[in-house]
């Protein structure tokens, strides 16, 4: 009796002894890789659109100083008229799939970014000095924290800024509201086939139904209708989301500048 105790009592040491070390592991325990790395394929097209520019609201959490690394940061209340030069770095897998620092999930194929004292959410036109390729992400992140950095971009916003092979890239971040958006006509591709009669058809039904204009537009004898135009971006929103519940799921938005 006294060896089977005193065996169970070794054996639950040892759990707890195992426990511990488990919970003082680094903090990149976190994730499930050590070190970050791009995803297995490219962006699509659809995925590579620039982020919609809504009316949101800020996170009061995200809002409030905090200290990184012995540094301590104060996030801006408003973005208005935020501009900045810098180096860009992004991210991907090792952070796909767990929060940002506003509560949402990150996906490394969605346009958003990290950012030290944006607003988060907020909205930002990266442009890449070298190349002059730009794009509209959604900050919706704390990062990156390195003293020549001054954005983290997802990796779908990378490779449409054509720095995805490297680690950095010169930019310039200017703070993107819907009072200055170069968005000004938001319009909804719905559905593409290659019957004009069928497009027809479908767009006489969906004038009906959300009370908007329709346009046919014609490429590589493939016929894409498109609903619209929308001034109102989160009207526009609102009319893509109806979309996808009403059986049009791979419904996305376009803009005209």
């Amino acid at each position: 009796m006294q060896f089977y105790t005193r065996f169970f009592t070794i054996s639950f040491i040892l759990i707890l002894l195992s426990a511990c070390s488990s919970s003082n592991n680094t903090p990149s325990s976190r994730y499930s890789m050590r070190h970050d790395a791009a995803p297995l394929r490219a962006p699509t097209t659809l995925e590579m659109q620039d982020a919609v520019v809504v009316k949101v609201t800020k996170s009061a959490s995200a809002s409030r100083p905090y200290t990184v690394l012995g540094k301590s940061y104060t996030p801006m209340l408003d973005e208005t008229g935020y501009t900045e030069e810098g180096i860009a770095s992004w991210y991907g897998r090792k952070f796909h799939g767990y929060h940002t620092s506003n509560g949402e999930i990150y996906d490394m194929f969605a346009m958003t970014a990290a950012h030290k004292t944006l607003p988060l959410p907020s909205f930002v036109k990266v442009t890449n000095t070298s190349n002059n390729k730009s794009v509209i992400v959604r900050v919706n992140d704390r990062g990156p924290f390195h003293e020549d950095r001054v954005i983290d971009l997802s990796y779908a916003a990378a490779y449409k800024l054509g720095y995805y092979t490297h680690g950095t890239a010169k930019v310039k971040l200017e703070a993107v509201t819907l009072d200055n958006s170069t968005a000004h006509l938001t319009y909804i591709q719905v559905a593409a086939g290659s019957t004009l009669a069928n497009i027809e058809a479908l767009a006489s039904r969906l004038r009906l139904d959300y009370k908007l204009p329709t346009n046919i537009v014609q490429k590589d004898d493939i016929f894409r209708l498109h609903l619209g135009p929308i001034k109102d971006a989160q009207h526009a929103q609102q009319v893509l989301t109806q979309l996808k519940q009403n059986q049009f799921k791979n419904a996305f938005l376009l803009y005209t500048q």
